[in-house]
């Protein structure tokens, strides 16, 4: 049999800084008050002219130089985005798969918000143990300032820019696999975390009338409430689910949304401090590139060795989460 092993890591973050000290001259706010509700410091700003595209070409490059898999031998791409090149077609994984070098392999996006990542990891995982792909390239990628509206204090002091990218592969060594990997979504509180416009199911002719609807729209109170209970159930049930206790997870690599959800799931499921991986003092939150991007940072520190286990936890925009306990099992 067939097993999906998570075999690389890479990710990329645009130049700009944005602080919050920026950020308090641009709206109604402060660093304090920005830094004791969210933990965020500055998060990074695409260029003008910097697709979304780049950046997710940017980190798959180094995640491919990283996995000892030739780009030719890769044959899916996933792309979970939220804020793509195009709004329709083609799919952004298709123009990063062009960007580096992929020809003919199988490429689309997802759109699962913040838990993109884990969700395109489901996937990959599903094609590889079916038998049906054997090398995948997920990339998480996003330029959510494009989508933010930065005379909306709830929101645009929380978003970012950046990209993060992750190989996985075949193989038959159990050990080496992927343990498991929850995930769900409940369409009933689509409305706490959106974008109204710019789809189908809103009038063309409304966009220029309401532009605020073509960009992020956040409920912040009863989103905070809903994602500590659900992110701490989710990670309960996994671990539950495969006999692990959370004292055995090397690392846990949360969303990085808000510094006070982290530490209220962190608590509630008894993860010491070095277990946590935080990058959202620095990046803000990216959505589905947050998770490979704080992997990335981890690696890069040294601090992610071969056979670690990880425990992934992720709730979006849809609404939707998932979680995941996954070793690091490179190649070299």
């Amino acid at each position: 049999m067939a097993y999906a092993a998570f075999r690389s890591i890479g990710a990329y973050a645009p130049q700009k800084i944005l602080t919050n000290q920026e950020l308090s001259d641009m709206v109604d706010t402060s660093d304090e008050w920005i830094t004791k509700r969210t933990g965020i410091l500055e998060r990074r700003i695409a260029a003008k002219d910097e697709k979304n595209s780049d950046m997710g070409a940017k980190a798959a490059e180094i995640a491919l130089q990283r996995s000892g898999i030739a780009k030719e031998d890769i044959d899916l791409v996933i792309c979970g985005t939220i804020s793509p090149d195009y709004f329709c077609m083609p799919s952004t994984a298709t123009i990063i798969a062009k960007k580096v070098g992929i020809k003919g392999a199988m490429a689309f996006d997802i759109s699962a918000a913040c838990t993109g990542f884990i969700y395109s990891l489901s996937i990959a995982r599903a094609f590889i143990e079916s038998g049906m792909k054997k090398n995948v390239l997920v990339i998480g990628s996003e330029k959510l300032s494009s989508i933010t509206d930065y005379t909306d204090r709830g929101t645009c002091i929380l978003f970012g820019d950046g990209a993060g990218a992750a190989v996985i592969c075949a193989t038959q060594n159990k050990e080496e696999a992927i343990v498991d990997i929850n995930t769900g979504a409940d369409g009933e509180y689509a409305d706490l975390l959106m974008t109204p416009n710019g789809g189908s199911g809103s009038a063309h002719d409304a966009l220029e009338k309401e532009t605020a609807g073509c960009y992020m729209q956040m409920k912040g109170n009863e989103t905070f409430k809903i994602a500590v209970r659900t992110l701490t159930n989710d990670v309960k049930d996994i671990l539950e689910k495969n006999n692990i206790k959370s004292e055995d997870v090397q690392h846990f690599v949360p969303h990085q949304a808000n510094l006070r959800i982290i530490k209220a799931v962190g608590d509630a499921l008894k993860m010491r401090e070095d277990q946590v991986v935080l990058t959202v003092a620095k990046y803000g939150n990216t959505s589905g590139a947050s998770i490979p991007m704080a992997i990335n940072d981890l690696y890069e520190a040294d601090g992610l060795k071969k056979g670690e286990l990880m425990l992934l936890d992720a709730f979006g925009g849809g609404l939707t989460w998932g979680s995941a306990l996954i070793p690091f099992s490179p190649l070299k």
